[in-house]
Formats: C-alpha cells, sequence, structure tokens
C-alpha cells in the first residue's frame, strides 16, 4: 500500500492530479480540449490524471466504480467548479505564499509519520511529481481562502440563534448526540423550469427505489450525486445535530443507523440522506490556569533588546521578594491586565495565542516564566494556581455557535458554487468515447 493512501481523498477534489509519471511515454497525440470554463480550458490529460486518481481513491475505499462515463462527468464537473474558483481567487489576488505551503507540507508529512524529506522520498518511490503535488496543495489552500472570504467571513451568528440552536437541541434531547451522514443530491439548476423540476424528481425516485431494493449507497453516490462529497461516496461525515443543514435536521433525528430517508426537497434539488451511525457526547474536563503577567513593548524610545532587559529586571525584583501586581500595575504596557496587576484569571486552554499558551503551559505553578516575546511586544508570566474544570456547558454554547455557523455557510456555500457555475461559460466537449 502506497504510504499516502490516506492522501487520495485529499487530491480528489483540489484539482488536476498530481500525475503519477508513466512507466513509458505516451503516444503522441493531440491533447484535446475536453471544456471550456471562461477564458480557461480543461485537456484531456488533465482529466485522464484526475479521473486514474479518483479510481485509486475509490478502490482504496473498497467503492465499487461507477461506469466509466459516469466517472468521467463527475470528475468533469469538479474541475469545473475548481477552474471557477481558481479564476476568481485569481480576480481578487488570492495567493499562497511558499512559506505558507511548506509548513502545509511538513504538516501532511508528520500525518503521515515523516518528515519532509521522506514524505518527498516515498511520493516519489511510488511514481508521483512531488512538484505538481505541492501545486495542488497550494490550490487546495487558495480555494479555501477564497471559500472563507466569500462565505465564511460573512456569515454571522448571533447571541440569540445560539441560545435557539442550544434550546432547540436540549427540546429534542440530542444536545449529546453526533449523526454520520452519507448524501446524494439530484440537484435542479437556479430558475428551474416545471419540465427540469420533475425530470430531477423522476431521476431522485429512482435512486431512491434502487436503494430501498438494496443497492450500495456510496457506489449510488459516486454515480448519480451532484453534490460536493459524491466522490467520497456522499460521506458527510460525523456532524453534531446543529451542524446538519436545516432542512436534514428534525428528519436525521428520526432516522436509525442504516436507514435512508425519502425524498427531501431544498432549493438545490432533491435529497437523499443515510444514516451510518451515531453516537453520544462525552464530558468536556479541561485544565485551567491562572495567570499574570508583566508586557514591556518596545517603542521609538525603547528597542526590542532594552524591552527583554527591562522585564529581565522587573523579573528579578519579583524574585528578590517585590510584588509581581504591584510591578505589573506600575510598568506593563497592556493597560487592561496592569490595571488587576497583570491578571489573566482563569485562562482555558485555546484563550491565549498559540505562542503564549506555549510558555504558560511549561511554567509550574508558583514559578515565573523567562521573557519571551509575543505579538504585544516582550512578556513575563507567573503561573498562580492550575485546576480541573468541567466546562461541558461552555463547550456545548460553543459548539452550538461553531454548529449554527457551519451551518449557515455550508447552505451560502452551495448556493454560491451553483450561483458561479451558472454565471460563467462552461461549453463541455467531453464525448462518450473520451
Amino acid at each position: 500500500m502506497k504510504v499516502f493512501r490516506s492522501l487520495f481523498l485529499l487530491l480528489a477534489f483540489i484539482g488536476t492530479a498530481a500525475h503519477a509519471k508513466p512507466d513509458t511515454p505516451p503516444p503522441q497525440e493531440i491533447n484535446r480540449i475536453v471544456a471550456v470554463v471562461n477564458d480557461d480550458v480543461i485537456v484531456q490529460s488533465e482529466l485522464d490524471a484526475k479521473i486514474k486518481l479518483v479510481r485509486e481513491q475509490l478502490q482504496a475505499q473498497n467503492t465499487p466504480l461507477p461506469a466509466p462515463e459516469v466517472l468521467r462527468r463527475q470528475v468533469l464537473n469538479r474541475l469545473i467548479t475548481q477552474h471557477l474558483e481558481l479564476q476568481l481567487a485569481s480576480k481578487n489576488n488570492i495567493t499562497v505564499d511558499d512559506d505558507t505551503l511548506d509548513a502545509a507540507m511538513r504538516r501532511l508529512a508528520s500525518q503521515n509519520g515523516m518528515n519532509l524529506t521522506q514524505f518527498r522520498a516515498a511520493l516519489e518511490r511510488d511514481g508521483y511529481d512531488y512538484t505538481q503535488f505541492r501545486d495542488e496543495i497550494r490550490k487546495q489552500i487558495i480555494i479555501q481562502r477564497l471559500q472563507q472570504r466569500m462565505i465564511n467571513d460573512r456569515v454571522q451568528v448571533t447571541s440569540q440563534e445560539v441560545d435557539n440552536e442550544l434550546s432547540r437541541m436540549a427540546a429534542t434531547g440530542q444536545s449529546h448526540e453526533e449523526y454520520h451522514l452519507a448524501h446524494i443530491l439530484v440537484a435542479v439548476p437556479d430558475a428551474a423550469s416545471p419540465a427540469q423540476i420533475q425530470a430531477a424528481k423522476r431521476k431522485a425516485e429512482g435512486i431512491l427505489e434502487k436503494l430501498r431494493k438494496g443497492a450500495d449507497f456510496r457506489e449510488m453516490a459516486v454515480a448519480q450525486s451532484d453534490g460536493q462529497q459524491a466522490l467520497k461516496g456522499g460521506d458527510l461525515g460525523w456532524r453534531k445535530a446543529g451542524q446538519l443543514p436545516t432542512i436534514f435536521a428534525n428528519i436525521v433525528q428520526n432516522m436509525k443507523p442504516g436507514q435512508i430517508s425519502g425524498l427531501i426537497r431544498s432549493p438545490s434539488g432533491f435529497h437523499i440522506i443515510k444514516l451510518v451511525a451515531k453516537r453520544g457526547e462525552q464530558q468536556h474536563v479541561i485544565t485551567q490556569t491562572l495567570a499574570r503577567e508583566i508586557v514591556i513593548k518596545p517603542n521609538q524610545l525603547m528597542s526590542s533588546a532594552q524591552a527583554r532587559k527591562e522585564l529581565e529586571k522587573l523579573r528579578q525584583r519579583v524574585l528578590d521578594g517585590d510584588d509581581f501586581g504591584a510591578l505589573a500595575r506600575a510598568h506593563s504596557d497592556d493597560k487592561v491586565t496592569a490595571a488587576n496587576g497583570g491578571s489573566l484569571g482563569w485562562v482555558n486552554p485555546g484563550q491565549l495565542s498559540p505562542q503564549f499558551q506555549q510558555v504558560m503551559d511549561k511554567v509550574q505553578v508558583g514559578q515565573i516564566s523567562e521573557p519571551f516575546e509575543t505579538r504585544r511586544g516582550w512578556a513575563i508570566v507567573q503561573v498562580l494556581d492550575r485546576r480541573k474544570h468541567d466546562s461541558t456547558k461552555d463547550y456545548r454554547r460553543a459548539m452550538a455557535r461553531d454548529l449554527v455557523h457551519k451551518r449557515k455557510a455550508e447552505e451560502a456555500l452551495n448556493l454560491w458554487l451553483r450561483q458561479l457555475r451558472d454565471d460563467a461559460y462552461v461549453k463541455i466537449e467531453l464525448h462518450d468515447n473520451s
């Protein structure tokens, strides 16, 4: 098994495949155009490479392959969407610098139990072009940033919506449960005619009938679904009740694992969902840290080195017996905490910047850190106490906010992608014998 088998899922949805190098030179032939996407084109070699990758990914998941022409259509539609997103990203000057890309590559290597050198060697040993693989990761990050700007950053969640979500979850008795779902969508275009809607409904009814007669859901999703996760067998993964699309939420809560829904109508088209499994929520206990700080900010009169030396002197004064709180009130440049003697209060994991958190976590109770640099300037932190805290209530509220945001963002993303496609000039030149 190839060491990067887990990456098939990643690459299957983010653009041209990181082409495997052929053992023998391919026949010399015209690399014909299979689709025109605005001012861009998709050529046969790009489509073939992606189909090869998707086929390997499906085989790795033991998902039956659809008919070749069906797979071509699914993959081509994904490529068209990717080209449109990358075009829009370019117009909005969304780029990814090499440092960010290098960090992403190192994370991928680490997830596969290797360093970057080993990871590259493994890819090339299995016949994959590292440069093209790296370019695909860049494209993925660009698309994520585009979606963040166009969708996620524009989705707002109010406190009332969070309260409503918590109330809804409590009322249904499902606040502690998560659902693993699979999904099939038969899409309808914007401003669809009655004939188009009826045709889509008949197709969805045909799919549902086959499923109820025992057809494999994953296979049907790969072959028939217009959803974003079609090439994953329609797998939506684990989701909290509040994270489900609104049109699914009430239906899923009344389903049993393994059960398939009826047709669900939405503006996007006709949906079919399968409840794969469900599970309960565990108690969330965190370690809180009671800490206080002194911050010295470099300025025109004080260099970074001088700020650090000033903190070293203040730290030594505390060690010699001076009161930390009094020194913080007199010298700290963070006026918010300085007013309280430098107190940060009880700090939850993730509440502060990762760099500050990392230093604080290494300080023993009663001890003071060495000076360290932060975005706010140079700092020292004293840890006064630590305790275990049941944060389940806070966790549920944070999760409720996150779930409402994700649900609204997902619905907005689906509509945005449809609009992006509808507004584009797309001409498909793919034929059955390609």
